[in-house]
């Protein structure tokens, strides 16, 4: 498919002009304009219509949040009465609006429990997580269309993996580490192409890591400390990064330096080493959370054990700290998070 396909999408005007207009609408006026005709509907859902927005400049960095319901009490343990609810809340930067994204239909009530966020090609990817009612792990995995603002649920993962790491590059998932059904850390690594629907085995890591963090830098997935299932909560120190064109995997030593989990507070600092944003910015070293946006930095997180949640912007590499005023239906905790540039 090609953007040549997309013809006479305005009557009496030519095709190209025509595109750069379609180009220029505001991702939130998708969902509308997709219904004016077919030939609209299938040029905003085309990946090659995203591309070119993107080319042009005139795609949108939105913050996706896993983020604790209204009304709903904090998390202080999994099983309490009643328990968590989790959602996805968007924030969009350049506007300072807050806004929820509608339920999975199979999940209604909320989210799998540390489900897994990723993005593709201006989608939200959901995976894994636990039930929210059984606390029974599952392999879903849900793909919304920011374009219709609906859920598509895509092929299940080949497997039970919770707590496991994931990026996204050139639209297509990885994921690795975790542990399966039975508490076994693992060493397996998969690809989700999204696009297609498919799943892909990859090689193994050089050890099994358990409550892992993922992330992509350059062109590499990088999968942060976790721990092997004899070593339960003793964080490793290392990390290694899986290579797309060789297919290989390259350990580094000594780049994980303390010892808290590295799920969800992970940056990169000024040096271009890997830093603990709970060991380094005190407003957050409780629950911490960063999602970094481009030149910005997104902080959430407390500065005390049971103080309140708070929102911060960091300004490029200077450390700048912006505190952000948030309306009280979006001041909850944040479990994860991922950029969707949409």
């Amino acid at each position: 498919m090609s953007m040549t396909e997309f013809t006479q999408l305005i009557p009496q005007l030519p095709d190209d002009l025509a595109l750069e207009c379609l180009t220029r609408f505001h991702y939130s006026t998708h969902r509308v304009s997709a219904r004016v005709c077919r030939s609209w509907r299938k040029l905003f859902q085309s990946p090659h219509f995203y591309h070119h927005r993107k080319l042009a400049g005139h795609t949108r960095k939105v913050a996706c949040l896993v983020q604790l319901l209204p009304g709903r009490p904090e998390p202080k343990g999994l099983k309490q009465t009643p328990p968590p609810s989790y959602g996805v809340s968007i924030f969009d930067p350049v506007s300072g609006e807050w806004d929820w994204v509608d339920p999975v239909p199979k999940y209604p009530r909320g989210l799998p429990l540390f489900c897994q966020v990723s993005s593709s090609e201006g989608k939200l990817v959901v995976m894994g997580g636990w039930d929210p009612a059984s606390y029974e792990p599952v392999r879903d995995v849900f793909v919304y269309e920011f374009t219709t603002r609906e859920w598509r649920q895509g092929k299940d993962m080949p497997e039970s993996r919770s707590f496991f790491a994931a990026g996204e590059i050139d639209g297509k998932i990885f994921v690795s580490g975790g542990h399966d059904e039975n508490k076994n850390a693992l060493s397996t690594a998969r690809v989700y192409d999204v696009r297609n629907d498919e799943w892909t085995e990859l090689t193994h890591m050089s050890q099994e890591r358990d409550e892992c963090e993922g992330l992509v830098i350059g062109s590499r997935f990088w999968v942060v400390s976790g721990y092997r299932t004899e070593s339960q909560g003793n964080f490793d120190t290392s990390a290694e990064w899986y290579d797309p064109d060789s297919g290989e995997w390259r350990r580094v030593e000594n780049v994980w330096g303390t010892s808290r989990c590295p799920r969800s507070n992970i940056g990169v600092g000024k040096d271009g080493k890997l830093i603990c944003w709970a060991d380094s910015v005190s407003e957050v070293r409780v629950g911490s959370c960063g999602i970094e946006m481009g030149s910005r930095t997104y902080l959430f997180g407390s500065g005390c054990q049971g103080g309140v949640q708070e929102f911060f912007l960091m300004e490029g590499q200077s450390g700048k700290m912006n505190k952000i005023e948030v309306p009280q239906e979006f001041d909850g905790f944040v479990q994860s998070g991922c950029c969707v540039e949409v």
